[in-house]
């Protein structure tokens, strides 16, 4: 993945693309500070998983910080912000819909043999184990509660 950010930044500069270049710039800054991070406490550098994780957290800043500009009115920094969530969402695997999700949760709590809400963090351990990266685990804890409990 490493590879597929550098790739992407000497294109961003040889066309001359301002807004990705700064927003891949930003990105591999904090995949360094991720692996300066896990030095620090003897592991490993980052892992792909680590980094779509990372990337995904990106976003979530990068979607607060638009909504706060839009309240204030300042949509050019929402407008920033968009645009950087939009190159950092280009790194990103397909998300899973809705539906999807609902599937993938069904097959998960059959696979673990979840039986009620006690059984709820076998069942998001195994989502985030088969789909980092293509789901919100947010969203998807609510369904999966929901899921349990009917």
């Amino acid at each position: 993945m490493r590879e597929q950010f550098t790739t992407a930044l000497k294109e961003a500069m040889k066309a001359g693309d301002k807004p990705r270049l700064g927003a891949i710039r930003l990105i591999q800054a904090a995949i360094k500070d991720k692996d300066i991070e896990a030095r620090g406490a003897g592991k490993e550098a980052a892992t792909n998983d680590e980094i779509l994780a990372l990337l995904q957290k990106m976003i979530k800043q990068r979607q607060e910080s638009a909504t706060i500009y839009r309240e204030n009115s300042r949509p050019e920094l929402a407008a920033n912000e968009e645009g950087e969530i939009a190159v950092i969402q280009s790194f990103l695997p397909k998300q899973l819909d809705e539906a999807e999700t609902k599937a993938a949760i069904a097959a998960a709590i059959a696979e673990t043999g979840a039986a009620g809400m006690k059984d709820m963090g076998k069942v998001i351990a195994h989502l985030r184990e088969r789909f980092a990266g293509q789901m919100d685990f947010g969203k998807a804890s609510g369904l999966v509660k929901a899921a349990l409990s009917a």
